[in-house]
C-alpha cells in the first residue's frame, strides 16, 4: 500500500479559541467544502465532537454518490483532533488538524495521509486524478476558512 501524504498551512487573523471553535462544529464542513462535491452530513445535529465521536457523510466524486464514515481519532482542544475513515473510499485517511498561535493569529495545518484502493491502479488513479482533485478541494476550502476568518484572498 503505497501511502501518500498531503499538507496545507494558512493563516487567519483570529484567536486560536475561536478558529478551533469553528472546525470542532461538524456543521461547518459544509461552508468550507466545495459544492461540486454536494456534500451533506447525514448524522444528526448536533454532533458533539469528542474522541470517539463517529460522522456519516454523503457526497458526490465526479458526479458517483460516495457514503463516507469518519471516527475522532484524537481530541486536543484547541491545538489538535485527528479524524481518521472508517469507510468511504479510502483505503487509508488520516487527517490530523493542527492549531496553533502565530503573529496575532492562529496557523491552521493540515496533515492528510492516505491510500487508494485496488494497488498499482490506485497509484495510478492518484497521479491522473486524485492528487489534482485533493489540491482542487483544499484550495477550496482555504479560501473559505480565509474568508470567513476575515483574511480575505491568498
Amino acid at each position: 500500500m503505497n501511502v501518500h501524504v498531503f499538507e496545507r498551512k494558512i493563516w487567519v487573523p483570529a484567536s486560536i479559541a475561536e478558529v478551533f471553535d469553528f472546525f470542532s462544529r461538524a456543521e461547518n464542513l459544509a461552508e468550507i467544502t466545495p459544492p461540486w462535491l454536494d456534500f451533506k452530513i447525514l448524522t444528526p445535529s448536533p454532533i458533539r465532537m469528542e474522541e470517539g465521536t463517529r460522522i456519516a457523510y454523503l457526497l458526490r466524486i465526479h458526479g458517483l454518490p460516495c457514503r463516507w464514515l469518519t471516527y475522532i481519532e484524537r481530541w486536543n482542544p484547541p491545538f489538535e483532533f485527528v479524524d481518521v475513515q472508517q469507510k468511504g473510499p479510502y483505503r487509508l485517511w488520516r487527517h490530523t488538524h493542527r492549531f496553533s498561535e502565530e503573529d496575532n493569529g492562529t496557523l491552521i495545518s493540515d496533515h492528510v495521509e492516505f491510500a487508494l484502493p485496488f494497488g498499482p491502479l490506485g497509484d495510478l488513479i492518484y497521479r491522473l486524478q486524485v492528487a489534482h482533485d485533493l489540491k482542487k478541494i483544499f484550495d477550496y476550502r482555504a479560501e473559505q476558512v480565509r474568508l470567513h476568518f476575515g483574511a480575505g484572498p491568498a
